[in-house]
């Protein structure tokens, strides 16, 4: 039986931490959800968009679609960290708390049935005494009389001898007598206490560990249940938030997406017309004419814009080439002239200007220091935006001046109303003055009418700019069906390819002016070569360029094509003098060579 008490403590003892390691898997189950949520709520904030203007704000239903599947999933988040929340109030803190009372009971129940045990053995250790000293006393008590015999039977021994030996006896008689009567009555208390102790205080103390154990058990019954009932709550929210990203999935809208991006990004250009016949002939009949030998040899030594421009070679310098000094200047010797049939006359260069040429577009100071920030389109933060938005395309322009108009009309209207509330209520001060003084309202009444006229000059001029980009528009159409009627007659102009115009100052290929910084960059790109050409447009419209790293160009000005347009609205180009820059690729005509080494 002490066995089957040891037994019981150590199941009891297994029965708890069996509870607390469930109480351990229930904490653990909770930081999962905790942390689950709260990686679900930083990835809610790292893809949902930033607060950003009106304009800015996404329309593509994909877009829209994806920010409510967003919404739902911080819906979704906040539901798993209610599941955490039930699960540590119901099942992990229920848990701990029945855990330590559990404890203190047990405790108390083994103390009990451990000074049961010990109360037990005290008994018997009394009775074993009193046995092991009536014992000793028996044994002498013989001794005592084998001696009185053995002296009495002596007939040598005298009377004091045996009388001596005769009390002994008796002596030792009566001491056995009174540990016999002490033996038994601690014999007899002894069975009493074992009995009770194995029929009585041991069994209470079972039953009362066992009805401790079963209310453990029901105790982890219950938490199992709470357990599935923390999840088993938030399934209809967490069902209701699936279904709602399965309606911003269904509400995409291929079609409507496509018209917002031609809505967009409609610029209201027409396609470029035909190009031109250019007659490269004429030359050859005028020498022909005048009966001259060195136009052809000169004509083979025309600069060519391969030759100008040439390959890319070894490492490509930042938004240009690695500056170089200055070459040193044209002797009048090499430059020749040539006349053409109208009389105008025309530079031609030897060999010696065409390597002087080449020195002198490496030289030419690159007005690009960011490529990245013009890449990326950032170049409009160097600068303020124009008010009249004459940086835009044609109808992106007439877009934004129409959505202002709007805004201001809207206004308008607000201060309309507000005057017209200021005036009922001050016709009603002035019936009843008891409600208020009708001369405290005049100066809001003058801010607004002056909040009006400020409007009205606002849409007037907003009226006047939209006016002169529809004029624009109109004008740009007729000047494109003359030109389409007109384009076959004009000759003798120069393409991009090096051939002549008739304006005179194209017509000069004089050096171009030396903007020699050697200071400014580093060694390591030294002796690098232009890009080369891989076509030439037309400025459709004219271009400031104020901003650092782009370049200015006029209406109808021909400009090689170095860089194309990587998505970001802007094309590099090169002007004849070697003065390189970005273009906006709305202004430009482009004509792209079906040969990308160069024209």
């Amino acid at each position: 039986l002490k066995d089957q008490f040891d037994n019981l403590d150590k199941h009891t003892q297994w029965g708890i931490d069996f509870l607390e390691k469930y109480a351990k898997f229930v904490k653990e189950r909770i930081e999962i959800e905790q942390n689950y949520a709260k990686q679900l709520r930083n990835l809610v904030k790292k893809y949902c968009p930033k607060r950003s203007p009106k304009d800015e704000e996404p329309r593509f239903t994909s877009c829209i679609a994806f920010f409510n599947i967003l919404n739902e999933l911080n819906d979704y988040a906040g539901q798993r960290e209610v599941v955490a929340e039930e699960m540590g109030h119901r099942v992990y803190g229920e848990l701990m708390r029945y855990s330590h009372d559990l404890k203190t009971e047990r405790k108390m129940h083994l103390q009990e049935g451990r000074k049961a045990q010990q109360y037990l053995d005290m008994c018997w250790k009394q009775m074993d005494n009193s046995k092991k000293k009536f014992e000793r006393e028996c044994r002498e008590a013989e001794k005592a009389q084998q001696s009185y015999e053995r002296l009495d039977n002596d007939t040598n021994a005298t009377k004091a001898d045996v009388e001596k030996a005769k009390q002994q006896l008796n002596l030792r008689t009566h001491m056995a007598d009174e540990n016999k009567n002490e033996y038994a009555a601690q014999l007899q208390n002894f069975n009493g206490e074992q009995h009770k102790h194995y029929y009585i205080v041991i069994p209470q103390i079972y039953k009362q560990l066992q009805e401790m154990d079963e209310r453990r058990t029901i105790k982890l019954s219950e938490c199992y249940k709470g357990f599935a009932d923390s999840e088993r709550k938030v399934i209809p929210i967490i069902s209701k938030c699936l279904e709602g990203m399965i309606l911003a999935a269904k509400s995409v809208d291929e079609h409507r997406d496509s018209q917002l991006v031609i809505d967009c990004f409609k610029s209201g250009f027409e396609p470029p017309g035909d190009f031109p016949f250019e007659d490269y002939s004429q030359n050859i009949y005028r020498t022909i004419s005048d009966g001259t030998i060195s136009t052809p040899k000169q004509e083979g030594m025309r600069i060519d814009s391969k030759t100008t421009v040439g390959k890319a070679k070894g490492k490509l310098w930042l938004f240009g080439k690695k500056p170089k000094p200055q070459s040193p200047p044209l002797t009048p010797t090499s430059l020749y002239t040539s006349s053409t049939p109208n009389g105008s006359q025309y530079p031609i260069f030897s060999i010696e200007p065409v390597h002087y040429c080449m020195s002198d577009i490496k030289t030419g100071k690159p007005r690009i220091p960011s490529f990245r920030s013009l890449k990326r389109g950032h170049f409009c933060l160097q600068g303020p935006a124009l008010e009249d938005f004459s940086h835009l395309p044609p109808e992106q322009r007439r877009k934004k001046l129409q959505q202002r108009i709007d805004e201001l009309n809207r206004e308008l209207q607000k201060e309309t109303d507000q005057k017209d509330a200021l005036i009922k209520m001050k016709d009603v001060y002035e019936k009843n003055p008891q409600m208020g003084d009708p001369g405290s309202l005049q100066p809001k009444l003058t801010e607004t009418m002056s909040n009006m006229d400020r409007l009205r000059m606002e849409i007037h001029k907003n009226e006047a700019w939209l006016s002169e980009v529809e004029g624009k528009v109109a004008a740009r159409s007729d000047r494109r069906h003359s030109s389409d009627i007109n384009h076959l007659v004009t000759q003798g102009r120069e393409s991009p390819e090096g051939s002549y115009t008739d304006d005179a100052n194209q017509e000069v290929r004089g050096p171009p002016q030396q903007h020699a910084h050697p200071n400014e960059f580093d060694d390591e790109f030294e002796d690098d070569d232009p890009l080369p050409a891989i076509g030439h447009c037309k400025a459709i419209y004219p271009f400031d360029g104020h901003n650092e790293g782009t370049l200015a160009m006029k209406e109808g000005e021909i400009l090689y094509i170095i860089e194309e347009d990587k998505g970001d609205g802007w094309t590099r180009a090169r002007r004849h003098n070697g003065e390189e820059g970005y273009v906006p690729t709305s202004y430009i005509d482009v004509t792209l060579e079906k040969n990308s080494k160069g024209a």
